[in-house]
């Protein structure tokens, strides 16, 4: 049977075109739809169980990316030749997806539901990641999954002032912004980016020029969604509810809610005294009616703590920790904390601390990139780990969490664009968080800049980050925005947005919302209260070192490069490698040889200077080659009957002849040199008999005059 396909055409403005079709493949998922710009294909898939499991008050959903290698004609790596687990890129779209639709799922909706979105095919002139927003929603647009405020998500780069909707690779690398933004027709969801230091109003300039773009792919996808005809969205089974228990429990804790969050007491301490509070609302009801109701009770519970604390910041403009909307907390760091590391500090703030450590290596240590839509390499990376202690928890571990890759990258994206274009190093930082209530994403920006100035990494500006969060209440139109949130901030309030920057502006953010129809005004206040947050905190970071130190410390490698021509390379390694690592082991230094066009780049890595310079000298010894015409100060190695050996350096010499000792004629050489003599010769070039180097003392010796010769005419005198 024939599918049948239904298809629409969303275009750009600029000649190009997305397509979004469905019926063909896919057809038992919920929802599937093929999204194709240029050669670029990506199958996206929504299914939905039909029942929650029992006792599930969440929503379980599961956004999985992966891209195919042979979507770009290619093999795997490695010895397996199957894709595996995800790539860090690949988590990073799972994040970008998921951050957007989540909230926009119906608050009551439990089933379990999966969304998958796989790169089919590649087109080098397209970045697969930006459509995954699109076809996401698109795959649920086409099913009756309850999912009725759809949403995509577009990419925005900004080439000589003109902004641009999903730019190739070659455009992004000449722009100043790269920005993801996730926005339904009504709001902004998600923004999440990097950018070389753009003022606020640019930012938010940049947001609505996407959400534009954003709301004709809406557009489409509803196009789309009545075209296929028939669909009726499922229902489902809607959440218990109980209007008497509810009562019951506000009667008993909201005021001791109220007054437990207004007592500015620590994380700890808060949590204890909200779980007295719940447990006595738990003694109010029998042992039958908690079996039956536990999770409603919880739920209310949580709901009304939730209630009282946001009341308290808008009521009063009081946080749970004492502070006022705009305060951030008290904050201490220092740097060379660890004695043997290239580099480290450590960055406190109020109940949050990172510990980084930063390590230097060669060009050999970048981060390989191998995926099929992108291979590169990265000479400046960034690793988080959030261990479960800092949060005073005990749980397994389980290796990276799609939380550590989501929040590195965001750390890395800060400071990436203040490593210098000339740094020779290959730089890798490590976050350690060491405590966590709220941003230790922007404490590790802030600990990655301390330990980059004190490796000695002579970074462009400092930079610093701020979380901030929004407590509004839709009835009444009121609004507080919150700098430096903490962590129950985050889990109660309306909005996380992280943004980093130095004093001249912002170099990345990340944004959730939580709620529907985010003004921008309240955006622009977010950004400009998130600046001033930013000053006091880059301010905390200067006192602590003012400048990046002069120098790499003193058991950090320091690194030298060197140029040679690409014929020497093979002479340099040996066969086998025997020469280099022999050369290594000698001086106590590592050493990297990379080939770029007609040349050799050499970078040499050590600890010891006297090493370093013997193994400079040997390989300007390997490389040496005269230049014909030049003058060189030669050492005699050897005296023989017709001339002698000079050498130029160890392992370069050449023959001179007695014929080129001196103007006059020389009988013996020895009488002339000695072994050992140091003098200076000119290079005549190759020898056009012996095709041998050749080398002249007498050119640099005044040539005598000639003596007049009798005419044959005349008579000789007397």
């Amino acid at each position: 049977m024939i599918p049948k396909v239904t298809q629409e055409i969303i275009d750009l403005g600029d000649g190009r075109n997305i397509t979004i079709e469905t019926g063909k493949l896919a057809k038992q998922a919920d929802g599937s739809v093929v999204v194709r710009m240029g050669d670029a294909m990506l199958l996206a898939t929504a299914v939905s169980a039909r029942k929650a499991s029992p006792g599930v008050d969440f929503l379980p959903l599961t956004v999985d990316y992966r891209e195919k290698f042979a979507a770009a004609g290619r093999f795997p790596g490695g010895f397996f030749k199957r894709e595996a687990r995800p790539s860090d890129n690949e988590v990073l779209v799972m994040r970008l997806v998921d951050r957007v639709l989540r909230p926009l799922f119906p608050d009551d909706y439990h089933a379990e539901t999966q969304v998958m979105i796989q790169l089919m095919s590649h087109d080098e002139n397209v970045m697969p990641d930006s459509l995954a927003g699109l076809a996401a929603s698109a795959a649920l647009a086409v099913s009756d999954i309850p999912f009725y405020n759809l949403i995509s998500e577009v990419r925005v780069g900004r080439v000589d002032g003109q902004l641009i909707i999903n730019p190739t690779r070659e455009q992004l690398a000449a722009s100043d912004i790269d920005m993801m933004i996730g926005a339904s027709k009504d709001s902004v969801c998600m923004v999440e980016g990097e950018m070389k230091e753009i003022s606020e109003s640019e930012m938010v300039q940049a947001i609505k020029f996407a959400h534009e773009a954003i709301i004709k792919q809406v557009e489409a996808q509803e196009r789309l969604r009545a075209a296929v005809g028939n669909l009726e969205y499922r229902t489902y089974e809607a959440e218990k509810s109980d209007e008497a228990i509810l009562a019951k429990i506000t009667e008993a804790s909201y005021y001791k809610c109220f007054e437990i969050a207004s007592e500015a007491s620590g994380k700890h301490e808060r949590t204890e005294k909200f779980a007295l509070v719940y447990e006595e609302v738990k003694a109010l009801f029998t042992e039958e009616e908690l079996a039956e109701n536990a999770d409603l009770i919880g739920h209310y519970f949580h709901d009304i703590q939730k209630e009282a604390v946001r009341n308290l910041i808008l009521d009063k403009g009081i946080r749970l920790d004492g502070r006022k909307t705009n305060e951030i907390r008290p904050i201490w760091s220092e740097v060379g904390y660890l004695p043997s590391t290239h580099g480290s500090s450590i960055f406190t703030r109020g109940e949050t601390q990172a510990l980084a450590t930063v390590t230097l290596g060669t060009s050999r240590e970048a981060n390989i990139i191998d995926l099929p839509s992108d291979q590169g390499e990265e000479r400046f990376y960034l690793h988080y780990n959030f261990p479960p202690f800092s949060t005073g928890e005990a749980k397994p571990l389980r290796g990276t969490s799609r939380r550590e890759v989501g929040h590195g990258n965001l750390a890395q994206r800060a400071l990436k664009n203040m490593i210098p274009a000339d740094c020779p190093y290959t730089i890798r930082i490590v976050s350690e968080v060491l405590e966590s209530n709220g941003s230790s994403s922007m404490a590790t920006v802030c600990a990655g800049t301390l330990a980059l100035m004190d490796a000695g990494i002579q970074i462009v500006k400092p930079v610093s980050g701020i979380a901030m969060g929004l407590i509004s209440d839709a009835k009444t139109g009121r609004w507080a925005v919150l700098s430096d949130i903490l962590g129950d901030e985050d889990h109660l309030g309306d909005m996380d947005f992280k943004v980093t920057g130095t004093k001249d502006g912002i170099t990345a953010c990340q944004m959730d919302i939580k709620i529907e129809g985010l003004a921008y005004d309240i955006l622009e206040s977010a950004l400009n209260q998130a600046r001033d947050g930013r000053m006091h905190i880059l301010g905390k970071i200067t006192e602590t070192i003012a400048e990046p130190n002069p120098t790499v410390k003193p058991k950090a490698p320091k690194i030298i490069k060197v140029e040679i021509p690409k014929d020497f390379i093979g002479a340099i390694i040996g066969p086998g490698g025997k020469n280099i690592q022999a050369l290594q082991a000698d001086t106590e230094t590592t050493i990297v040889i990379n080939e770029e066009g007609d040349f050799g780049i050499i970078e040499l890595l050590g600890t010891n200077q006297a090493g370093m310079e013997k193994a400079i000298a040997h390989i300007k010894n390997q490389t040496f080659a005269p230049t014909e015409g030049e003058v060189y100060t030669v050492k005699v190695t050897k005296i023989l009957d017709f001339g002698a050996v000079v050498e130029f350096v160890p392992g370069k010499d050449s023959s001179l002849h007695v014929s080129e000792l001196d103007w006059k004629r020389i009988e013996k050489v020895s009488d002339v040199l000695n072994e050992g003599d140091v003098i200076e010769v000119k290079y005549m070039g190759l020898d056009p008999k012996t095709r041998k180097p050749k080398v002249s003392r007498k050119a640099l010796l005044p040539r005598p005059p000639k003596e007049d010769k009798p005419k044959e005419d005349e008579a000789p005198k007397a």
